[in-house]
């Protein structure tokens, strides 16, 4: 996957962590928190889905309606 294609999903996948209804502020916060680190050290795609489906469950949803899913 190209940089900005992975840049890409990390924004979609941040944007919708930002507006979901399902995570509370703190599952949010984390979450971001994640991103932004994965973003600054540019790491592979598929790790970083590991570490927020450790957040919550509701990621392999949010992956799905995004597009990402395996």
């Amino acid at each position: 996957m190209s940089a900005h294609k992975h840049k890409e999903h990390l924004q979609k996948i941040k944007d919708a962590v930002v507006n979901s209804k399902e995570l509370d502020e703190s599952q949010k916060s984390d979450s971001v928190k994640r991103i932004e680190e994965w973003v600054a050290e540019d790491k592979a795609f598929g790790l970083l889905k590991e570490e927020l489906l450790e957040v919550s469950e509701y990621f392999e949803t949010l992956f799905a309606e995004l597009g990402l899913s395996k």
